[in-house]
């Protein structure tokens, strides 16, 4: 749908009973909404679940850069609420979950829960993002993906065939998407205002993250009353992709604890 402000048309993909529990979900940079598609198979069948291309990502409209994280928490609000959403469990991944934090401060009336995955209340630092900004506009995208994919993948899981997908799915990333959204994690710190936060929240990490470690998930987790923290062993920064069974159980088990499911 269009934010008739910014003019963005963002890509939804749903499937379930249109009047079941939602659940919403957010996918990180240099990838789209099918980073699911593994988990969404393993979810029970009587919920309603929805994945967002983000801002230049997938099959979204990419305005030029720089994207504000504001701007990004916008266009996920604007398609919820066009698609009446409520009170949905919102699953953020990397930069989804920088998002899924903003708009659960901004729009409780639309988040009931989060999970958060990878993610933390500020990712990397503003030097560094700068850093790889410059050399982006400046030679391309093969230096930012080689960099996230280390990030991403454990050294094992380096010349295997997920890792290979998604260095072409990074690839494939328009270049202004992925300046805009490392343009939007540079200024996002939301250490002041996650920490206000009181609703049910899971964290799952996996425990060879290199861009998200598990104890930076930690650290953001403890500034939420009563979370829960999970770490999936033999799993990198995409822990949906890598362990989609252990992922889908955590979060089945989460919803169904919250009354969701």
């Amino acid at each position: 749908m269009t934010d008739a402000k910014n003019f963005v048309m963002l890509n939804a993909t749903m499937r379930g009973p249109d009047d079941a529990p939602p659940i919403v979900f957010l996918h990180t940079i240099g990838t789209d909404a099918g980073i699911w598609s593994d988990v969404l198979d393993l979810l029970p069948t009587e919920l309603r679940l929805i994945c967002l291309d983000l801002r230049g990502h997938g099959q979204t409209d990419c305005p030029p850069p720089p994207y504000g994280m504001g701007a990004l928490i916008k266009d996920v609000e604007v398609m919820l609420d066009h698609l009446n959403i409520k009170d949905c469990i919102l699953v953020g991944l990397g930069l989804g979950g920088l998002i899924a934090q903003g708009l659960a401060i901004k729009r409780l009336d639309q988040v009931r829960a989060l999970v958060l995955s990878g993610s933390a209340v500020k990712i990397g630092f503003a030097p560094h993002w700068e850093a790889d900004i410059a050399e982006t506009m400046d030679n391309g995208t093969m230096h930012i993906c080689e960099k996230m994919m280390r990030a991403w993948f454990s050294r094992k899981a380096h010349e295997t065939d997920a890792r290979l997908a998604h260095q072409s799915l990074f690839l494939a990333t328009p270049t202004n998407a992925l300046l805009g959204a490392m343009h939007a994690i540079k200024g996002a710190d939301f250490y002041t205002p996650t920490s206000g936060l009181r609703l049910p929240t899971l964290g799952i990490s996996g425990s060879e993250d290199g861009m998200v470690p598990p104890d930076l998930m930690r650290e953001t987790l403890a500034l939420i009353p009563a979370s829960e923290f999970k770490i999936i062993r033999k799993a990198g920064h995409l822990s949906c992709v890598d362990q989609p069974e252990i992922f889908a159980h955590h979060i089945t088990e989460f919803a169904q604890r919250i009354g969701h499911a």
